[in-house]
């Protein structure tokens, strides 16, 4: 069966999939332009703020915490390790392998921290207040909904 071009716009007019990547690659753009002098990309940021968060973390750990398959936040990992920001440890039981941050991954979190809130700030002006509490509220919700099946 073959649609008509009115039934695939409806994807580009309705599909939250797409306007939440839409939204995501948009304000990932503003987040990577504040955060250039720092050096770190706003996905990099996040990574690391979840380590620290949880130092150490187990790769599925970290991966359960920002919804992201393992083998994503192991690409994600891998260009971190190579600048030296993190560092893997061996657990306990020598068969579990830790992620932390190293000292330099500390202070290139510390660094980019002002810039992260400037963005934040940015944001949260550009929505108004309201809109931004709502906003982060309905997309905790749509998080839960869908994690949760």
């Amino acid at each position: 069966m073959r649609y008509d071009r009115g039934t695939y716009k409806k994807i580009g007019e309705t599909c939250l999939c797409l306007s939440l990547r839409k939204a995501s690659r948009s304000i990932t753009k503003l987040y990577d332009e504040i955060l250039k002098p720092s050096t770190l990309r706003a996905t990099q940021l996040t990574v690391l703020a979840a380590i620290a968060a949880t130092e150490p973390a187990t790769t599925s750990s970290l991966a359960e915490a920002l919804v992201m398959d393992r083998t994503t936040l192991t690409r994600n990992l891998k260009p971190l390790k190579l600048q030296g920001l993190t560092r893997i440890i061996t657990g306990d039981d020598r068969r579990t392998r830790l992620i932390a941050l190293t000292p330099a991954g500390l202070r290139a979190l510390d660094r980019a921290l002002p810039l992260w809130e400037k963005a934040q700030k940015n944001m949260v002006e550009h929505l108004g207040q309201n809109r931004w509490n709502i906003l982060l509220a309905r997309l905790s919700d749509v998080i839960s909904s869908v994690e949760k099946d």
